[in-house]
């Protein structure tokens, strides 16, 4: 190797002498770490150092080893079928494998890598070798996981054999299958080599980060992935990492920590350094790292801060990896590309369905969405059954719960016997944006398992089940030409999990979050339960909350923490528009289902209109339960900055009762007007109707909620078949109710919307209510641009009429 002295540059380069203008020369991913170090380490980001091989070394390696032709007639044999990928994949690497390094290639590499030992003052420094590849990371097509990556090599020797694998990474099988699939010429494509310093991150952790939320597109979010030791299982998804979501508008104010989200992952298992041959292994993780966060919150609001200002310097969502180093505790970003998949979806189209031929209807129902899927049937009889459930197929089941949630996110449509359009299946179906017939009264006597079938939930309020897969055209809706409207249209949401897939509705705020929701999927623990640890007699409900709540020393903060975050994320859907936020409203039934709740709650024999709403939160069953919703609701706005979020409080029955329960909030640091606070009551009594003037004097707002008024001014319990005929938002006497709160509401001047299903179901109830002169209408999502369009409609209609008789006079 001695004799030939190279120019520097020509094959080696220092990462601070690169920038995003270099893809060409060392590929996308060396190109950004030049740019970071650059631009983005003078702002407190660190980056460790290194330097990178250029195209021009490796087409030397290429011409030095004549493999440009063998590799040519290689990629011909498989173009013509005369040798399988595997075959031809391996033959290539093979000839990097055993090629010899050209002398001035190997002495820049070597002379560069003694360099970085000098500056890292260490004798044979590790680093990391990572490909990088002259074509990637480009807007249109991520090569992402195509090339290899190599940890912990040391010394010249270990180092030239982790570039010649480099190299040879260029042609695994999946990269050539993705370069065909892109119709990118394999020999225009050089690589580049990164070999930087490693991050002791073996004894510390790493992971991932997206300055955009991976599933849904959600641009003002960050979401972090974490594991202990090096990052390499996260990047191939080898482990359950943690996932942390932080909110990225309220970022800016170092006072906040706006961390949406933190879910604890299993990490059954870490990469460590290792000795010989390999040099990593991977080794079991303990009890307590599997249980514990990897990274403190200050560590990832820091994380979340760097992931806005790289997203800011590039212009546009990042894709980044970065690492803790355990011996000095300092965070590193040691990869970021463009995030190359929800940063290009169209965000401002709907889809819509028309089926052109079907097959026999199987059953019927009420159709909640309005998308057509087709698929096997998965028959779940009972929830012992639940991980039977088959991934992507249509879930046909008697009826749901908050413990079906996990298994209806992978289903492709729900089916159920019973529930109407207020039931768990319809309400959560909705939000997760699947379709859903609910009420079929006989789905899972008259459908079987693996059986082919089309749910239709596009031909109006019946939704139906038929045989085999249906003809059916889709049409992108252009949310682009939707009218304005003086009417607020909001959504009703609750499911944390589903909010962010709705950022993209043009919506006004959140005019109903259910907290109970919240509390039944992702809390599941009664409150008085965790506050009456200790008097627990249930033993079997004891151990359940001590596995939930490890990681708590309080175990109350797991209930403030999670319904917190969990709020927080509804908040965060719509942000800086309103949200209101109705505090608990399960009746005692429902309550008593949650674990350890059969203990603090009193039976009763009609739940749908005994202990509920009001009536629990200054009562001694539950004040201290009602605290901690207090307590979260404050850190929601206080601490982690969502003051876009309103308090209502549901069922309160008289002005006496809105008196002590507006009291016990005053008690618990929740004071009307204070720092911006404003609190709703529910409108879903006739005594809220009867006394609104009273009413409006204690809150800022109502919200009507159709179906408990409806029941209540018919006489009608909702939940009874036998009487679903005498159910009728639209009957005299309730449009009268409606009519005259809100009437009353506006001569008060609070505000008055109304969040039932009933303007979904029936638009001619939706012009009622704008003529009525209400101030918003809250809806669920899937019905939000049917809504707004006849909104537009009847304010159109009512400003032709009133300009007809202004004309008159």
């Amino acid at each position: 190797m001695g004799g030939k002295l190279p120019r520097p540059g020509r094959l080696t380069v220092w990462f601070e002498e690169i920038g995003r203008g270099d893809v060409g020369r060392v590929g996308g991913k060396n190109a950004s770490l030049g740019e970071m170090v650059q631009a983005l380490a003078p702002r407190g980001i660190r980056v460790p150092p290194g330097f990178a091989t250029t195209a021009e070394a490796y087409w030397d390696f290429m011409q030095a080893n004549q493999l440009k032709e063998r590799i040519q007639d290689l990629l011909g044999d498989l173009v013509a079928g005369k040798a399988a990928l595997a075959e031809t994949g391996q033959a290539i690497r093979e000839l990097f494998l055993h090629g010899d390094w050209p002398e001035e290639t190997a002495a820049a590499i070597t002379t560069a890598y003694r360099e970085l030992c000098q500056r890292t003052g260490k004798a044979e420094v590790d680093v990391a070798v990572r490909s990088s590849a002259t074509a990637e990371d480009l807007p249109d097509a991520s090569f992402a996981g195509q090339q290899e990556t190599f940890l912990n090599i040391r010394g010249d020797k270990a180092l030239l054999v982790a570039c010649r694998r480099c190299y040879a990474s260029l042609f695994t099988d999946r990269a050539i299958s993705y370069r065909q699939a892109k119709g990118f010429d394999h020999m225009s494509v050089a690589l580049s080599i990164g070999v930087q310093q490693m991050v002791r991150s073996d004894l510390g952790g790493s992971g991932v980060m997206f300055s955009i939320d991976t599933e849904t597109g959600f641009k003002d979010v960050v979401v972090i992935d974490a594991a202990w030791g090096l990052g390499e299982n996260v990047v191939q998804g080898a482990v359950d990492p943690d996932e942390y979501q932080v909110f990225k508008p309220l970022l800016s104010d170092p006072a906040l920590a706006p961390i949406i989200g933190k879910k604890c992952g299993d990490k059954a298992q870490k990469m460590i350094y290792a000795d010989g041959d390999k040099p990593t292994r991977n080794v079991p993780t303990s009890k307590i790292e599997s249980a514990a966060f990897v990274l403190e919150d200050r560590e990832i609001l820091t994380l979340a801060r760097w992931a806005t200002a790289i997203e800011s310097h590039y212009g546009c969502p990042m894709d980044m990896e970065w690492a803790k180093d355990g011996e000095t505790g300092e965070t590193f970003i040691v990869q970021a590309r463009p995030e190359t998949v929800q940063s290009r979806r169209e965000a401002a189209a709907f889809r819509s369905y028309t089926i052109t031929r079907k097959g026999r209807k199987l059953t019927t129902g009420l159709a909640i969405g309005d998308a057509v899927v087709a698929g096997p049937v998965c028959l779940i009889e009972s929830a012992r059954d639940i991980a039977d459930f088959v991934d992507g197929a249509i879930l046909v089941t008697g009826t749901t719960d908050p413990d079906w949630v996990p298994i209806m996110r992978r289903a492709a449509a729900i089916v159920t016997d019973h529930g109407g359009r207020t039931s768990h299946a319809a309400i959560v179906s909705r939000e997760l944006g699947l379709p859903a017939i609910v009420g079929t009264g006989n789905a899972t006597e008259v459908l079987h398992d693996e059986q082919v079938v089309t749910v239709s939930c596009a031909e109006g309020d019946q939704g139906f089940v038929y045989e085999g897969t249906a003809d059916v055209e889709t049409e992108m809706v252009d949310m682009t030409n939707l009218p304005e409207t003086h009417t607020k249209i909001m959504l009703n949401l609750a499911n944390p999990a589903a909010a962010l897939q709705w950022w993209r509705l043009p919506a006004d705020g959140v005019g109903l979050a259910r907290m109970e929701f919240v509390v039944g999927n992702h809390i599941r623990v009664h409150p008085m339960a965790l506050v009456h640890y200790d008097q627990l007699k249930d033993e079997a409900a004891k151990r359940e909350i001590t596995e939930l709540t490890v990681g708590y020393a309080d175990k109350t903060e797991y209930f403030v923490d999670r319904l917190a975050r969990g709020v927080a994320r509804i908040a965060a859907a719509l942000y800086p528009k309103p949200v209101i936020v109705r505090m608990s409203d399960f009746k005692t039934n429902e309550y008593a289902g949650l674990i350890g709740g059969a203990q603090f709650e009193p039976e009763e024999e009609n739940p749908m209109i005994g202990f509920r709403g009001a009536s629990r939160y200054y009562s001694p069953l539950y004040r201290e339960g009602f605290a901690l919703e207090c307590r979260a609701i404050r850190r929601l706005r206080n601490e982690m900055g969502f003051r876009n979020v309103i308090v209502m409080i549901p069922f309160c029955r008289s002005t006496h009762e809105a008196d002590r329960v507006l009291e016990v909030m005053a008690e618990n640091q929740l004071r009307r007007g204070e720092d911006g606070l404003e609190v709703f009551v529910m409108c879903e009594i006739p005594s809220n109707v009867i006394l609104a003037a009273e009413f409006a004097k204690r809150f800022d707002g109502f919200s009507i909620g159709s179906n408990d008024l409806t029941q209540l001014t018919l006489g009608v319990d909702r939940d009874s078949a036998e009487l679903a005929g005498l159910f009728d938002e639209q009957d005299a006497a309730v449009k009268w109710m409606i009519s005259n709160v809100i009437n009353a509401a506006r001569k008060s001047g609070a505000k008055i919307g109304l969040c039932g299903q009933a303007p979904s179901d029936h638009p001619e109830f939706a012009t009622f209510l704008v003529e009525c002169g209400i101030d918003s209408i809250s809806v669920s999502p899937d019905s939000f641009i049917a809504v707004k369009r006849k909104v537009a409609m009847a304010e159109a209609a009512g400003k032709k009429r009133w300009e007809k008789n202004h004309e008159s006079q």
